[in-house]
């Protein structure tokens, strides 16, 4: 996951989530950082990210592609990923 963002964490789900949670997640944080909505500096780029995981989350043939690549991920380089997610994951404690 070198230089991608865990997905899930952007939407704020499990990896589990139904694509109705997806949707759901996907709705209430583009709401949240709509560039229109919101006038903080990184809003468009949260944005984006939202989009991203979105668009990547919501179709079945690309979330098995994420998921496949983020298992590979943490068994090939799992210190590497393990500071990913911990860094991903405070990041979003503190925003």
């Amino acid at each position: 996951m070198k230089n991608i963002k865990d997905y899930y964490l952007v939407l704020g789900i499990e990896s589990d989530a139904s694509i109705a949670e997806i949707k759901t997640a996907f709705r209430q944080k583009a709401s949240l950082f709509h560039p229109d909505k919101n006038a903080a500096h990184d809003a468009a780029e949260k944005f984006r990210e939202i989009k991203v995981a979105y668009d990547t989350l919501s179709v079945e043939e690309k979330r098995a592609a994420f998921d496949e690549n983020r298992r590979r991920n943490l068994l090939d380089n799992p210190l590497q990923t393990a500071r990913e997610i911990w860094t991903n994951y405070i990041q979003g404690v503190l925003h």
